[in-house]
């Protein structure tokens, strides 16, 4: 597995692509209210990617018609924004890419509709507790296996379970690299697998399910629930290990 280590003018070039990547989201945070579509939030994030001089990556990537993943209720990851108007009481998350001048950037935030319930403040904390619990505890020479257990052990201790067969990744002049990291352990050993080196930049996504880990795509090809037919949270960041530590590059 080759996992690219990048200088420190490549981490800026990221840290520039994932700055507007945190800023559409930011907009798509304050203008998330009941009666906006979805279609209307995807075509906001992108006029607002492509009046910073970028592309949006997801648009046309593995075949995704929109800038944006919109995921709403019991949809976990990769939405396709439609017609439907948010209502009081929906959860929706919002993924998004962009490339500039040839790199990538990606991050995600889950968030509620004006008023939500407790089981769902809960459900989206632990998507966001767990993001920032894992960039926190990142160190240099910690194994990415170790990394996923981690993630693993929080989210089951707040009373959730991880989406299977979905992980995190690597990314740079790709939207997806090595190596892929899962928010669960694969396999028995968390100290075997890759380190983690200064000069990688990964993704971290812990994706949240309420009682069973099977995923289910849609009809459509895109949207991935859970078995369970429950609601799920994702949250993401973009990081660089730089001095041993993990630094976030998707922030507005």
């Amino acid at each position: 597995m080759a996992i690219a280590l990048r200088k420190p003018q490549e981490i800026e070039k990221l840290r520039a692509a994932n700055k507007i990547v945190g800023g559409a989201l930011e907009l798509l945070r304050k203008n998330t209210k009941v009666g906006m579509s979805l279609k209307e939030m995807d075509a906001m994030a992108e006029d607002y990617i492509r009046s910073h001089g970028a592309k949006p990556s997801f648009k046309g990537l593995y075949g995704f018609p929109n800038a944006v993943c919109t995921s709403l209720n019991e949809v976990i990851i990769h939405g396709i924004p439609s017609d439907y108007k948010l209502q009081e009481g929906d959860v929706i998350g919002y993924d998004i890419g962009t490339e500039l001048d040839g790199w990538f950037g990606d991050a995600a935030i889950s968030m509620g509709v004006g008023e939500i319930t407790q089981k769902d403040e809960d459900l989206i904390a632990c998507a966001k507790d767990t993001l920032y619990y894992a960039i926190e505890n990142i160190k240099e020479g910690m194994r990415f296996k170790e990394l996923s257990y981690l993630m693993e052990q929080f989210i089951q201790e707040r009373g959730f379970v991880p989406l299977r067969n979905f992980c995190g990744h690597g990314i740079g002049k790709k939207p997806h690299e090595e190596p892929e990291i899962p928010n669960y352990l694969e396999g028995n050993n968390p100290k075997s697998g890759p380190k983690i080196k200064n000069g990688m930049v990964f993704c971290l996504e812990p994706m949240i399910c309420q009682k069973e880990s099977k995923p289910v795509i849609l009809d459509n090809g895109w949207d991935v629930v859970s078995t369970d037919g429950l609601r799920g949270s994702h949250y993401e960041h973009t990081v660089a290990i730089v001095d041993g530590k993990a630094e976030i590059l998707s922030l507005a």
